[in-house]
């Protein structure tokens, strides 16, 4: 079953003993939920500020320890993003990244 989903983030809490403390954000159309990921694909103006976009990405990747499935062909970024660890499926974990992602998305949208 294919959802469309609606990111918005607000605020996120950080992990603590290993689960999210509490995440707060709304969905907004920029992710889709389909085949067990949340799925979103980025334009930006050229490869560099796509490539600049992954890099500030990498650094919450590594500090959520979550990392997506991406790809980059010149100014174009896919992603897909789905909980290996609990079969495959969409998890908080996800949502979480989600909405980090997208916030920095917002950033190179202005």
């Amino acid at each position: 079953m294919d959802k469309k989903i609606d990111f918005q983030w607000i605020k996120i809490q950080p992990f603590r003993n290993g689960f999210i403390n509490k995440i707060f954000f709304k969905f907004k159309n920029m992710f889709q939920e389909k085949d067990h990921q949340l799925q979103a694909t980025l334009k930006f103006k050229d490869f560099i500020e796509a490539f600049a976009f992954m890099t500030e990405v990498a650094i919450h990747v590594e500090k959520m320890n979550h990392h997506p499935h991406w790809s980059n062909v010149y100014n174009v970024i896919e992603i897909q993003l789905t909980t290996h660890d609990a079969g495959n499926k969409v998890t908080e974990k996800d949502r979480a990244l989600a909405a980090v992602i997208e916030k920095v998305y917002k950033k190179y949208q202005a």
